[in-house]
């Protein structure tokens, strides 16, 4: 259910509303757009809460939301989400790129993987200090050593870092070194762990589910939405089909209408979509066709040595290529890479 206020409704009458559902026992969430006030409702509604809520001053309509993700869809927000981190903005009509390792090995090797993306054009430094493994005996990150070292990139660079975090109990840890927080694939429906990310107050990046239909995905980004985190970027990295010869397949239909439901923006990964390096420059052009706002994508100095995914990891050499091929397809269709600061 949401709230739709008059055009022209004092800051008086919207928190009359906000109070007003307060006492109900419901939550508020406040979205104002370019043409309109809505107020969305949050909690278990009846039928006559409607009535109640539309005899309020200020209130122009009270309309139920026909989807079951009610903050994360185009009904509650008609306007797009646009992610501020730093300087950088993720859904403001620009291509943006994260890159970097898949995981943090050593020291010397991300700093050259972040000193080498920033000089390509990315604007945002993806690295793994906790990576989720199917063989609880393979490498599984350096923890909060990890998040030190990408630390240390951030403050040379100036990139953003984004990194995951697996467990509610660590969201504090990588919160505090974190610009982005990321949710992977396995997590998504961690929902102990999606509250905790909704209260955090950093920007959350959602893995789609290796497993998930387009709704379950968009009702995970409710769970963090409901916490009060409006901050909240999508990312398609993959399915699992019955093909064989990729790690996963890359939906990039639920791109164009993913962003057709809903607000938020949406970023392509097509190196673990595909799992092959050769794959990640021809799917990510093929992501921003077809709308991302942005991709991410592993870069390794020696992805024959990286500690992990560095089949699908690209050299130096093949990201440089990369981003100049996603350049010219970004301008081509109106979403140009986004200026570097």
């Amino acid at each position: 259910m949401i709230v739709v206020m008059r055009v022209g409704s004092t800051e008086t009458e919207i928190d009359g509303v906000l109070k007003r559902l307060k006492e109900l026992g419901f939550k508020g969430s406040l979205s104002r757009g370019e043409e309109r006030t809505v107020v969305g409702v949050v909690g278990q509604v009846y039928p006559e809460l409607a009535d109640e809520l539309a005899v309020l001053p200020g209130v122009a309509d009270v309309v139920r939301v026909s989807r079951p993700y009610k903050l994360a869809s185009r009904e509650f927000k008609p306007d797009d989400t646009v992610v501020r981190v730093g300087g950088v903005a993720i859904g403001g009509g620009n291509t943006v790129m994260m890159a970097g390792q898949c995981s943090v090995d050593t020291e010397e090797q991300v700093m050259a993987t972040a000193r080498l993306v920033k000089e390509a054009g990315a604007h945002i430094l993806r690295g793994g200090a906790f990576k989720p493994r199917t063989n609880p005996y393979a490498f599984r990150g350096l923890g909060e050593k990890g998040l030190q070292i990408l630390a240390a990139a951030r403050d040379e660079t100036g990139l953003p870092i984004i990194s995951e975090v697996m467990d509610p109990r660590d969201v504090e840890l990588v919160t505090r070194y974190a610009d982005i927080l990321q949710i992977g694939s396995r997590n998504m429906q961690n929902f102990s762990l999606l509250d905790e990310v909704g209260r955090c107050g950093k920007p959350v990046m959602l893995k789609r589910g290796m497993w998930a239909p387009l709704q379950e995905w968009l009702l995970a980004a409710e769970y963090i939405l409901a916490e009060g985190n409006d901050q909240v970027i999508l990312c398609e990295r993959g399915i699992r089909t019955f093909e064989t010869d990729t790690r996963f397949t890359m939906d990039l239909s639920v791109i164009p209408l993913a962003k057709r439901l809903s607000h938020l923006p949406i970023i392509g990964d097509p190196s673990h979509a595909t799992g092959r390096w050769y794959l990640v420059e021809p799917m990510a052009m093929a992501s921003v066709a077809a709308g991302a706002d942005g991709l991410m994508v592993e870069v390794h100095p020696n992805p024959d040595h990286a500690l992990s995914d560095g089949a699908q990891s690209l050299t130096f050499d093949n990201f440089r290529q990369l981003m100049d091929r996603v350049g010219e397809v970004a301008r081509a269709v109106g979403r140009p890479l986004a200026p570097v600061s």
